[in-house]
This record gives structure tokens, C-alpha cells and sequence, in this order.
């Protein structure tokens, strides 16, 4: 079978090294037929590459090639990659991608597209990049109301809040190795203010709970006001402070969906995961909780999705994978702030006079070098926006949502 890969980067030069490398392995998985990477669409020239013969600059080479089944979309970003897919899945080909901004923003279209059209749009690379979630949480856990979700969704930023838990690096010398790394970007906005998890967090509360969610239905926080004392005072309350992908569920007409930093206590799965590596814990009614670990990006690991979504389009190659969610609504993610009840951490300027008079009783952290001016605390549970009017009239230097995850 003849597929075609566009795009030609990191994610996509490894989608053609796996399927060459399991060369011999793929066919007993789809019926004795093997596949043949036909096309490679990329704008950039390859003369060294041993595939050159392959490339096309011409994306209507792989439109009208009737021979090319299935094709990977490993491009990134909405455009030009939205037009194509479109017309890819129009023509009767199907199509796998690990483009996470795209699903998060055009997912509904593209999956109602391939439905008319009686072929597949499968996602698994675009949450996670090897780890297997999309799969597990539509297939394995159907059997489960799921009542929420808990991530950790980015590398770059699990690398720099490691660092800074484990070798007390400033917020800036951490990016500073994770970009010398190649865990970041030169341009690091996307991961350190979150709305890379948050495109991950909307696919995975569509799938979860069968309505589209748009990265501007979910609040997102990032971590660049997270400072070495706040990581000293967290660590005196047994826990870390990660990146965190939230979903819960209310009823079944709403959910809430945030992103943010969050304190994780010591007892969690989510706790131990460091570095670049992402984690998915997913909340059943029957199964409780269960967690789903490895690398979360990466050439080889996001590559193996995508191959996997290749190899099982292959096999429904005549017929339509039942995948895919419904429309969303704008009041459909409510406002958490004001419907979620947690735990608090707060830093301020402040007596301990002053914080039981407004927060009654509440568990004091402690830090090396903590000024006499300064306390840091964990509240009882409450509301963002109770929070927020309890904290009138304090100098606060920072707050942290405490999961129960």
C-alpha cells in the first residue's frame, strides 16, 4: 500500500525511518501487505537525502496520485496543513497526523470530512507523542464515565521545573538548558506559557467527553512566575510543583478545562515524572485512577504514533473507523474559578495574625533564608474567586492550585 508523508521535519523524517525499519514486522500487522513511502512533500531541497527521489514540492502530486492510500500530515501549524488535509480527505484518502494545533482547532471539520467521505482522520500522535492515550481512552476505557483527566503534557516545561526541583536552577538558567538541550525552542513561548498543553488538554476533553473544546475555552497559566522559593516551600510539604492539563467533569452537558501550575503531593503518579517526560492520569467511575507515562515527544517516539495510525488505517483500509466527537457550544467549559473547589498555595507578605483572621486555620511552609516578612501556606478548599477576595488587602507574591491528583 502506498502512503505519503508531508512534511519532512523531525516527526516526519522518522515516520519514514520506522516504517523502513519494520519493514519485515508491518505487513503480518495489516493482512500481508506491505507500505511503500511513495511521496515526501516538503518545500525544503534534500540532495543528500537517500529518499530524494521521493520529494515533491508539489502537494497536488500526492492529491492525484489514486494509488496513495493513506497520508501522515507531520507539518505543524493550521495552514497550510488544514487545506490540505481537506482536500486529501474529499479525494478518499485518509489521514494520521501528530499536529496538535490543527486537531485543537479544526478537529470537528476534519473529523466530520473523513466521515462523509467513508475514510479516517486519527490523532494519536498529537497528545503525547508516543504515549499511547488516544486509543486507551476511546477504546479501552469506553466502559468508564470518565470524571477527569490530569497531565503532564509538556517536556520543555517538566525539564525546567526538574531543574529547578532538583539543582535549584533559576527559572532563566534552566531555559536557558533546556534551549542548549534542544528540549526548547528560541522562541520558548508556546511550552513555557502553556498553550502547548492546552491544544492537548482540548483533544483530550473532546475525546473524554464527546464535544469539541477550542484553545479559547481553556484558561491557561504558564510557569514563568514560578521562583526557587516557591519550589523550597512545596518541597517542606512533601510535594513538587508540575505543569498541569486539567479536566473535570460536572455533568453532561458542562466540564471545566484549565491549565496551570499545580502543587502535586508526593503520593501522586504525577509527582515522580521528570524531566522531559509527559504523564496522563485519567479518573474512571469502574476503573479509578490510571496512569499512562514515556516520552512525550521526540523524533522516534512521536513517529511510532503516527506509524501505528498508518498501520490501523491500513487495516480498515474499506471501511470507517467509529472515531471522533460532536460540535462544542461556548458555554460548554464553565468558568472554574468560580464552580471548582481546591486547595490553595499562597506566598505573601504577611502575619500570621493577618492570614488566620481572613483564612482560619491553614498549613505554614517553611524555607532556608525565609525573610520574617514572608509566610507561604496551603488553604483549606475553596474557590479561585473566593480566593482571590480573601487575599484583598494582602501582598501576594504568588498562588499555586494544590490537585488532589
Amino acid at each position: 500500500m502506498k502512503i505519503a508523508v508531508m512534511g519532512y521535519g523531525t516527526v516526519g523524517s522518522g515516520v519514514v525511518e520506522v516504517i523502513e525499519a519494520h519493514s519485515d514486522s508491518i505487513p503480518a500487522k495489516i493482512g500481508g501487505e506491505s507500505l511503500e513511502v511513495s511521496r515526501i512533500l516538503d518545500l525544503r531541497d534534500f540532495p543528500d537525502d537517500p529518499h530524494k527521489d521521493l520529494f515533491t514540492k508539489d502537494f497536488n502530486d500526492i492529491l492525484n496520485d489514486d494509488e496513495i492510500k493513506i497520508v501522515a500530515e507531520t507539518m505543524g501549524g493550521v495552514n497550510p496543513a488544514f487545506d490540505f488535509t481537506m482536500k486529501l480527505l474529499k479525494a478518499g484518502k485518509s489521514v494520521v497526523t501528530s499536529n496538535k494545533e490543527l486537531v485543537a482547532q479544526k478537529g470537528p471539520e476534519l473529523l466530520k470530512t473523513a466521515e462523509d467521505n467513508g475514510v479516517n482522520y486519527l490523532i494519536e500522535a498529537s497528545v503525547g507523542g508516543g504515549i499511547p492515550i488516544i486509543r486507551p481512552l476511546t477504546q479501552c476505557l469506553a466502559a468508564n464515565n470518565i470524571e477527569g483527566i490530569a497531565g503532564i503534557l509538556n517536556g520543555t516545561t517538566n525539564f525546567i521545573l526538574t531543574m529547578m526541583i532538583e539543582q535549584g536552577m533559576s527559572f532563566d538558567d534552566a531555559l536557558k538548558l533546556a534551549q542548549e538541550n534542544g528540549y526548547a525552542e528560541k522562541d520558548p513561548t508556546a511550552d513555557v506559557e502553556g498553550h502547548d498543553a492546552c491544544r492537548k488538554v482540548c483533544i483530550l476533553a473532546s475525546l473524554a467527553f464527546g464535544k469539541h473544546v477550542y484553545p479559547s475555552q481553556v484558561e491557561t497559566q504558564g510557569i514563568t512566575d514560578i521562583t526557587l522559593e516557591d519550589v523550597e516551600y512545596v518541597n517542606s510539604a512533601n510535594g513538587v510543583i508540575k505543569l498541569l492539563g486539567q479536566i473535570k467533569y460536572i455533568n453532561k452537558d458542562k466540564i471545566a478545562a484549565f491549565v496551570s501550575p499545580a502543587v502535586v503531593y508526593n503520593g501522586s503518579q504525577l509527582s515522580s515524572v521528570k524531566d522531559v517526560f509527559n504523564a496522563v492520569l485519567v479518573r474512571g467511575d469502574a476503573v479509578g485512577d490510571v496512569c499512562f507515562y514515556g516520552a512525550g515527544a521526540g523524533k522516534l517516539p512521536t513517529a511510532s504514533a503516527v506509524v501505528a495510525d498508518i498501520i490501523d488505517c491500513a487495516k480498515h483500509a474499506n471501511r470507517k473507523k467509529i472515531f471522533g466527537w460532536g460540535e462544542g457550544s461556548e458555554d460548554y467549559v464553565v468558568d472554574y474559578k468560580s464552580t471548582i473547589e481546591m486547595p490553595f498555595y499562597v506566598r505573601a507578605k504577611a502575619d500570621k495574625d493577618s492570614v488566620s483572621k481572613v483564612f482560619g486555620d491553614v498549613k505554614y511552609l517553611s524555607r532556608a533564608n525565609q525573610s520574617d516578612d514572608e509566610l507561604a501556606f496551603i488553604t483549606a478548599s475553596m474557590t479561585e474567586n473566593d480566593l482571590n477576595e480573601k487575599l484583598k488587602g494582602i501582598e501576594v507574591m504568588n498562588t499555586i492550585k494544590v490537585t488532589n491528583y
